[in-house]
């Protein structure tokens, strides 16, 4: 079936942007409105598959709370505004501060949502690079860093991340990670549950080790508690027995690894018998865990959130594929292996198999000298460069598709400093715990109302693939898309003023692109793109010069966006292949099994092996309705039982005095909050579960579904000072806490 011109009676076909699955969708709409949504059984990636998610999408199209005009604060007093109105007043404003302070000034923060709108991410880093301020901040610095971080020095880029071949697996250990109610999480694989199914089903295994016995764990055929925070001990020690047992085997590697006796020496100290009090599970636990592994022909491991939101995120990171390197199961079908993107991948670019690698450290923050990682730095020293007086000093920011007051550590701390900026500007569809302090508000298309394709999850994805979809309605008379917004912006802040011509200035920015790319080929290649403006021509250049690409004519059975318009359920480009060395873009040409950093930082974990454990900690949940906050405000998430209770083993509670469905107060080194309890012997005693995105019904958000059951937030007890050093990640799990009845004392 073709697809429809949006706003047309019928089915079309849609990629839900609400998690990184990325499932395909069948939206049936009449008369304007959306009239039901369902999995699309044609979408060559995720085959029908649906979680509640995709369905929720008409409750966000619809909400009343979504913001739909420009808004401007004066004082406590919101106003609507035209779109002219809202530029005039962001270059009044912000003008001065850039002349009078300088570019540090500013400073840019963007938000998960945004991987899933083309537009968005594509030109924010247009925006961020014309801003040329050192202060850009993501969610990045609260999830995924480490793992970032740690591939980066790998493999040579940020966003080379192997992935568990899942559907030619026998054996899969995931580690800090729920991937039934995510979906995956830096792993795009919809549908985990059938996939996991068909694994067993095959004679394969799933093991999970998890402070929790997650939904992912309900389904494994084995599952082992681990003490919060203890993951580098086990993942250590794991790699100490490969060698102590001389089951390391890197096959077709051997080749292509650098730093193996490193390696060996490092963790030589990390015997099972050494760690096993510390992780809470047995030295014969551990080694039979790196044997089978070892021992399995095609194996994977994975780890993910709980892996990366500690102390030693990196690390972590890294050693899960120092376990699939050493048991010769990275780059092989069913091990961890590397997606080729059809489009934006830079390690399908360039010379292949050698490059520059990463750099980090090349600024750091002004107040704590945090580094730069990824030309980022951590969210949560944000407050403090607002707060901290003196040259540099942020006085202005720029927030896109993000909640950090709800989502980073140190919310109370950032509110009160976002209320002090000379200046905020926020695009964003709500007006949410943080973008109540902004004073102009810059509100962004629904999804149903823009086209759409995935520009970083392919480089995550199970399968290769490539899917793109149109607008399903078509957007409001005036309403500009995000990218022409932020090229307002960007416009303003080089000083080419409120009014400049939006296409002008992204022609401009092709031809520049187009001039690094290929200069002797521009022309031919301008006037191949012609007719496609914004997000759709990059898309169209990315898709033809990239791996699968016609390369202008060069390859003419290769692919273009035209051919991948055409088939409405995408195009499926085959399962993962071996690509060592090919993707490889260290300076070595190697993979850098034994980064110095990395080997740096297992004394330093050795060092806090015998420290003494605190009787109850905190980790975060994840639950497939709730991916983000503002997803609280949608009627089909938000409706059935309260999800942001404390989970509470029953034992902890009964030596607190805690009832079912009591009231309490949970504090930790950042704050406290009051939250209802839930009992659980899902949970390994001393650890409570508090979900992440809550603490709804602040004064001045406008969230009101989402205020009725407003929830606690984790982030408000947790230290905002508490980070990764390596990746600037904050800690977010494993935090010691108190517990208590309401109206009493607090105690462990």
């Amino acid at each position: 079936m073709a697809n429809l011109p949006p706003g047309s009676d019928g089915t079309h076909d849609r990629i839900c942007p609400l998690c990184e699955a990325c499932c395909g969708l069948k939206v049936q709409t009449e008369g304007g409105r959306v009239t039901a949504i369902r999995g699309a059984d044609d979408d060559v990636f995720s085959k029908g598959y649906l979680c509640p998610k995709g369905v929720a999408l008409k409750d966000l199209h619809e909400d009343p709370d979504r913001l739909r005009t420009p808004q401007i604060r004066r004082g406590a007093q919101w106003f609507e505004a035209t779109w002219d109105e809202a530029f005039d007043e962001i270059e009044r404003r912000l003008v001065p501060i850039l002349q009078a302070h300088g570019r540090d000034a500013l400073a840019l923060s963007v938000g998960n949502p945004a991987a899933h709108k083309m537009g968005l991410l594509l030109y924010f880093a247009r925006l961020a690079r014309a801003a040329g301020t050192k202060n850009i901040f993501s969610a990045s610095t609260l999830d995924q860093m480490p793992k970032q971080l740690s591939c980066g020095w790998m493999f040579g880029h940020w966003l080379s991340i192997p992935v568990p071949d899942i559907e030619r697996s026998d054996f899969l250990l995931v580690i800090g990670a729920n991937p039934m109610a995510s979906n995956g999480s830096l792993w795009t694989v919809p549908d985990f549950r059938g996939k996991a199914r068909a694994l067993r089903e095959r004679g394969g295994r799933l093991v999970v080790i998890d402070p929790r016995r997650t939904e992912t764990a309900a389904v494994a055929d084995a599952h082992h508690f681990i003490r919060p925070g203890s993951d580098v001990f086990l993942l250590a020690a794991m790699v100490h027995t490969l060698f102590d047992e001389g089951l390391v085997r890197l096959g077709r590697l051997s080749a292509h690894v650098a730093g193996l006796d490193a390696v060996r020496e490092a963790v030589a100290p990390f015997a099972p018998e050494h760690v096993a009090a510390r992780c809470a599970i047995a030295a014969t636990a551990i080694r039979q865990l790196a044997r089978e592994l070892a021992a399995t022909p095609r194996g994977c491991v994975y780890g993910r959130i709980g892996t990366c939101t500690q102390a030693y995120g990196t690390t972590c990171s890294w050693l899960v594929d120092v376990l699939s390197v050493l048991t010769g199961h990275l780059d092989e079908p069913g091990g961890a292996m590397f997606p080729k993107a059809a489009a934006f991948a830079a390690n399908t670019l360039g010379p292949a198999g050698v490059g520059r690698g990463v750099a980090t450290g090349r600024h750091a923050s002004r107040v704590s000298g945090a580094p730069e990682v990824y030309g980022e730095l951590p969210m949560t020293c944000l407050a403090e460069e607002i707060e901290t007086p003196g040259p540099g000093q942020i006085r202005a920011l720029i927030t896109v598709a993000g909640n950090p007051v709800l989502s980073s550590p140190g919310g109370e701390r950032l509110a009160r400093a976002l209320e002090g900026l000379d200046f905020m500007i926020s695009l964003d569809i709500y007006r949410n715990e943080t973008t109540r302090h902004a004073h102009v508000i810059l509100p962004g298309l629904s999804a149903l109302e823009d086209s759409h394709y995935d520009v970083p999850f392919p480089q995550f994805s199970y399968r290769n693939h490539a899917r793109f979809s149109p607008a399903v309605l078509a957007p409001p008379a005036g309403q500009p898309p995000e990218w022409q917004n932020l090229l307002r912006l960007m416009a303003i802040v080089k000083g080419q003023g409120a009014r400049a011509d939006v296409q002008a200035l992204d022609d401009a920015l092709l031809a520049d692109d187009l001039r690094r790319l290929a200069p002797e080929r521009a022309e031919p290649m301008t006037q191949a793109l012609a007719g496609r403006n914004g997000p759709e021509r990059l898309l169209d250049l990315a898709l033809r010069t990239g791996p699968y690409g016609d390369d202008f004519g060069r390859r003419p059975e290769g692919l273009t966006l035209e051919q991948v318009q055409a088939a409405p359920g995408g195009i499926d480009l085959g399962p993962l292949q071996p690509r060592i060395p090919e993707v490889l873009r260290t300076p070595s040409g190697r993979v850098e099994l034994a980064p110095p950093a990395l080997l740096a930082d297992l004394p330093r974990a050795w060092a806090e092996l015998e420290a003494p454990a605190a009787p109850l900690v905190v980790i975060g949940r994840r639950d497939v309705r709730s991916n983000n906050s503002w997803m609280h405000n949608l009627p089909l998430l938000a409706k059935g039982p309260f999800r942001g209770t404390a989970l509470v083993h029953p034992d902890d509670a009964a030596r607190l005095g805690l009832a079912d469905g009591a009231r309490a107060r949970l504090a930790g080194a950042g704050g406290s909050v009051e939250v209802t309890v839930a009992l659980s012997d899902t949970l390994m005693p001393g650890v409570l579960s508090l979900p992440h995105g809550w603490g709804h019904g602040l004064p001045g958000a406008q969230m009101a579904l989402a205020a009725e059951r407003p929830g606690a937030n984790l982030n408000a007890v947790l230290d905002d000072s508490a980070r990764d050093p390596l990746s600037g990640n904050a800690v977010l799990s494993g935090a010691a806490v108190t517990l208590a009845p309401l109206g009493t004392g607090l105690t462990g």
